[in-house]
């Protein structure tokens, strides 16, 4: 069974206008899946096959005139001599067409998992020539399989939301403790033989060829001491001291968790007049299920009732924001923010457009007249102030005052 995804429509319409689409992502999020789903009339190859490996390692010009294009590469990030090769074939095409008079199609869609490689050799040897788009694992509107479309905190926005179904903290806790892994999710797959299985093709494919390999049991442990810290600033010296390795090597290895598309890392919001800002990140996982699985939870109950319950939930509340705005081709590098200062005030997201902060309140429960506690600080910033939210399992969208609305987590990319 295949899910529509929300990227499909980014997807095809850079394939009108680019020679090249380069997708990548964690493992397992369903980018092959997606593309030979859309375009079913493309030759298809994956790099995990050895005898293809070594052919494109050889002779790259070879290796492309042994397949029909337009074409799709899986793994490409195993053969980064095929940038350069791809590239002169897309500029030769382009010439021809030019000379011809014909518009040009997309030639290749490369696909990968392996964010810092991919992104920096297409960069390099396909800038102008490539659409570079970010696939993550199911969204809570793709599970349900609804359109969706892009978070935005505007209450006039969110209460024309149409189709939404209100889910109590029980049913929120089960989505989280599944996550969003298409071919688990999907094909009700054995837990613990799906995760362990991901986790060793990770440490073996991917994390083998960045660290020593007597440091992969280490690495091991780094996943299950970060995703105990979800939702949580970083520290990376109580990090590394958790693991047995000093805070430097604990920061190169987040580096990885982040480029492996793994984690994704939240910015404190500052400016000048914010003096007193921590300027500490934070970390979210980006699949709540492989979070679940690594922390030792093993029923959604137990989770829901654990001390770690409203970091998952806040994380579970992030990664669903931050696909919405991938999945409709926007950046979250200058959208999305938290505030915290030295004296203990937080305010969970900030949410920025058009030079105006919208804060937002994650509360696992329902939350009460005081969720929106701290939203005053952000004056500090002398920027406009939009309506703030507290996202939470209320049934409906509703005002706690004239400034903040309780909105129910399902209307998230919905």
């Amino acid at each position: 069974m295949y899910y529509k995804r929300q990227l499909e429509d980014v997807v095809k319409k850079a394939a009108k206008e680019y020679a090249a689409i380069t997708l990548y992502g964690a493992r397992q999020t369903g980018k092959s899946t997606m593309v030979r789903n859309i375009f079913p009339q493309m030759e298809y190859v994956t790099l995990d096959n050895a005898k293809e490996m070594d052919l494109a390692k050889r002779d790259p010009e070879l290796f492309l005139d042994a397949h029909v294009c337009p074409l799709i590469i899986d793994e490409i990030q195993k053969v980064p001599e095929l940038f350069e090769t791809i590239k002169i074939r897309i500029d030769n095409a382009k010439l021809h067409n030019l000379r011809a008079n014909k518009k040009g199609e997309v030639m290749y869609i490369l696909t990968g998992s392996n964010q810092h490689q991919i992104k920096e050799k297409a960069t390099e040897s396909l800038a102008g020539r490539t659409a570079i788009i970010e696939v993550n694992s199911l969204s809570f509107c793709e599970k349900m399989k609804k359109k969706g479309s892009a978070f935005i905190p505007d209450v006039d926005t969110l209460s024309k939301k149409k189709g939404y179904i209100p889910k109590n903290r029980y049913e929120i806790f089960e989505e989280i403790f599944r996550g969003g892994m298409p071919e688990y999710y999907i094909n009700k797959m054995d837990r613990t033989m799906f995760f362990e299985s991901y986790i060793s093709t990770y440490l073996e494919k991917d994390v083998s060829k960045l660290i020593n390999v007597d440091k992969i049991t280490d690495f091991r442990r780094f996943l299950t001491i970060t995703a105990l810290r979800t939702g949580q600033q970083i520290d990376y010296t109580d990090i590394g001291r958790n693991v047995g390795i000093d805070s430097r090597t604990a920061k190169s290895w987040m580096a990885i968790l982040e480029s492996s598309g793994i984690i994704t890392i939240l910015q404190p919001y500052a400016s000048n007049l914010a003096k007193r800002i921590v300027k500490t990140p934070k970390l979210y996982y980006m699949d709540t299920g492989l979070c679940a699985y690594l922390c030792g939870w093993s029923d959604s109950k137990i989770l829901e009732a654990s001390s770690m319950s409203g970091e998952f939930f806040e994380t579970y509340v992030v990664s669903e924001m931050i696909k919405s705005l991938k999945n409709a081709g926007m950046r979250v590098e200058y959208t999305l923010y938290y505030y915290r200062d030295r004296d203990q005030k937080e305010v969970d997201i900030l949410y920025i457009k058009d030079q105006t902060i919208c804060p937002i309140e994650v509360k696992k429960g329902i939350g009460n007249e005081k969720a929106d506690k701290n939203f005053s600080i952000l004056q500090q910033y002398k920027m406009p102030i939009g309506k703030g939210l507290v996202i939470d399992t209320s049934e409906r969208l509703m005002p706690l005052n004239k400034d903040v609305y309780f909105c129910p987590v399902g209307l998230i990319g919905l």
